[in-house]
């Protein structure tokens, strides 16, 4: 910072004060002056001066009050107090209130220089400070969204450039590709990544809870409100609100949503007055707007406010060349947070996942590479994917219009074909596969098992997989021993 550009502010009722600092201090500073508390925190206001001489007796509002104001404005401006000698327990008080350092009157115009020179380097030491770990906070974020590939080449860079715009961004794909990540990463790198954060999930949230979590709510508006409770919006004042899932906002929401994007202003459940913010607002959603508009679930005036900059993400399928980058960053990550020594996941088991088509996406490889440094198993790779391959609904809706279970899991494959009619019958070749595979498996797993009379170490070698491989797959196909 250059003296030259800092702004200096001097608040004392003694005329004779402000004009022996101003002179003492004219050409070093840009000075201005005010000759009691309530003048001196309108120029505060108006001028956002960098440092604050204030005297600590003055009739009306005291400088200790002047202080707490200051202080709790936006207003981040550093103070040094002037107090007069048997004035301790004040400049005791003005410490805690926050003000940097006091200077006893009477004082030498350059002792006061010093103790401006000191506060203000101090205050450049602490900025830089904050700039190095917000630098750091974005770089781990920036990390933690892993990928070379064009597509994610081509995401990285919208995100650079819309970044520090006031622009909402509407962020799209399947769940688990990191939607929320782009949301922190946005924040981070804009200049409101010192305020708030705040996340809400449309969908998470009950649809008569979710107005007055967003907007707030007055005392007595609804049974249970005991008290007046500010709602995400104005936690998120001066900050960012991701509203995640955004698909799944109740209609009736949408118009007021639409007023905060357009107004910056909303009115609390039971409320009458305006509350005004100063927020940007991010969004996400894996779901068609377009189809939602077209069956009146979607506003299309909201749409279109919401879509000024689109961010795509890819599914992990359409990126397979980022799978070794992301295992290797899921990998250290893991080894570090549980304290595990594993040698880097072999290419055979890197081929296995390049080969998966991941409906889970990031979300579901991050997991599985977790199981793996838990367990100290790479040999489970295989059991895992086929289990999430396996995972169906519970209950399915058939042509009839009656609800009937389906099956899951090994050994119930031929039976359920069986009963079904023909033109119910599951022609899916992955799952009929996978059924299949885990038939087999299970087939020859009990054979050798029964064969080496249950020596499960002894079985695990001549199937070739590790014994805890083995234990999970004995407890997964509920294999018995015969007695």
């Amino acid at each position: 910072m250059k003296q030259d550009a800092v702004k200096l502010l001097i608040i004392d009722d003694d005329p004779k004060v402000s004009w022996i600092l101003s002179e003492g201090l004219e050409g070093t500073y840009e000075i201005h002056t005010a000759r009691d508390g309530v003048e001196g925190i309108q120029v505060a206001s108006a001028e956002k001066p960098d440092l604050i001489l204030l005297d600590i007796k003055m009739p009306g509002m005291d400088g200790i009050e002047v202080l707490s104001r200051l202080k709790k404005s936006d207003l981040r401006t550093e103070v040094i107090m002037l107090s007069g000698h048997g004035e301790t327990e004040y400049v005791v008080e003005s410490i805690r209130q926050g003000a940097a350092e006091f200077v006893n009157k009477p004082f030498d115009v350059k002792e006061v220089e010093l103790h401006i020179q000191s506060v203000l380097e101090k205050s450049r030491l602490r900025q830089e400070l904050t700039d190095l770990k917000t630098e750091l906070k974005y770089k781990s974020q920036y990390d933690s969204f892993v990928g070379d590939s064009p597509k994610m080449l081509e995401v990285k860079n919208i995100i650079e450039q819309v970044a520090d715009s006031e622009l909402t961004v509407l962020i799209r794909g399947e769940s688990g590709t990191g939607k929320e990540i782009v949301a922190r990463m946005l924040h981070q790198m804009s200049g409101r990544s010192r305020s708030a954060f705040s996340k809400v999930n449309c969908a998470a949230i009950p649809r008569d809870l979710l107005e007055a979590e967003l907007f707030g709510y007055e005392k007595g508006a609804f049974t249970g409100a005991h008290k007046t409770k500010p709602g995400r919006f104005e936690v998120a004042n001066k900050g960012t609100m991701f509203l995640d899932e955004i698909g799944d906002m109740p209609l009736e929401l949408q118009s007021k949503l639409l007023q905060v994007l357009e107004q910056q202003e909303f009115v609390r459940v039971g409320g009458i007055n305006n509350i005004k913010v100063d927020l940007r607002i991010i969004c996400a959603t894996n779901r068609n707007l377009e189809e939602a508009i077209g069956g009146k679930l979607f506003r299309d005036d909201l749409f279109y406010r919401l879509n000024e900059i689109t961010i795509f993400l890819p599914p992990l399928r359409e990126r397979k060349d980022d799978i070794p980058l992301l295992v290797d960053h899921f990998f250290k990550r893991y080894c570090l947070q549980y304290k595990k020594e594993m040698a880097p996941m072999s290419r055979e088991a890197i081929s296995k996942l390049m080969a998966s088509d991941f409906p889970g996406n990031v979300r579901q490889l991050e997991n599985l590479v977790k199981q793996v440094v838990v367990r100290e198993d790479e040999d489970i790779i295989e059991d895992l994917l086929l289990r999430d391959h396996q995972i169906e609904p519970a209950m399915s809706y058939q042509p009839s219009g009656r609800l009937q279970p389906v099956a899951v899991g090994a050994g119930t494959a031929e039976t359920v074909v069986q009963d079904q009619p023909q033109d119910q019958q599951d022609f899916s070749l992955k799952r009929r596969v996978s059924k299949a595979v885990a038939s087999e498996e299970k087939k020859l797993i009990s054979q050798v098992l029964n064969k080496v009379n249950w020596n499960r170490r002894k079985a695990a070698e001549i199937l070739e997989i590790s014994y805890r491989s083995l234990l999970y797959k004995i407890k997964e196909y509920r294999i018995n021993e015969i007695k």
